[in-house]
């Protein structure tokens, strides 16, 4: 993972958007950036490089990094709801900072959201677990082709191709 590279890649006010948020969490940064790190490994892992496109894997991909951050950031912070805020405002700062057509942006947005679900609910639960039923979830991930047919998946994870 090529985080100057990346940095790169962003715009002046971007940058500093995320110094902001990172000095509001100043202990969340590490665990999210390791949780990243887990995330694209045992995504290609499990798929190949297809996560890196709108496919269901990609489902996979929003969600288990969603997850995986939250979980990762319970090492460092007991605080589930400012663990969750931090993974909302970090994952949605990600969108923002790296423009995509507008129904890939909401997909992503929607399968992050199923991520922080599956935390909330899963919190207890095993790392190893929790990533098996997002796989299982990944065989069902629901393809759509609207912002309509997107609200009417609000629990399932959703893909363009």
């Amino acid at each position: 993972m090529d985080i100057l590279g990346t940095l790169r890649r962003i715009d002046f006010l971007t940058f500093w958007s995320l110094l902001g948020l990172c000095f509001r969490h100043p202990l969340l940064p590490y665990p999210t950036f390791v949780a990243t790190k887990e995330c694209l490994r045992r995504s290609t892992q499990h798929f190949g490089r297809a996560h890196y496109q709108n496919t269901a894997a990609n489902a996979f991909r929003h969600a288990y990094w969603n997850y995986l951050i939250a979980k990762f950031c319970t090492k460092w912070s007991k605080n589930e709801e400012t663990i969750l805020v931090w993974t909302k405002a970090i994952t949605d700062w990600h969108e923002n900072a790296f423009k995509n057509r507008e129904l890939a942006k909401l997909m992503d947005l929607h399968n992050n959201q199923i991520g922080r679900t599956m935390f909330k609910e899963n919190s207890k639960q095993s790392v190893e677990k929790v990533t098996v039923f997002l796989l299982e979830m990944t065989k069902d991930a629901v393809l759509i082709r609207s912002k309509e047919a997107l609200a009417q998946n609000p629990t399932n994870l959703v893909h363009l191709v």
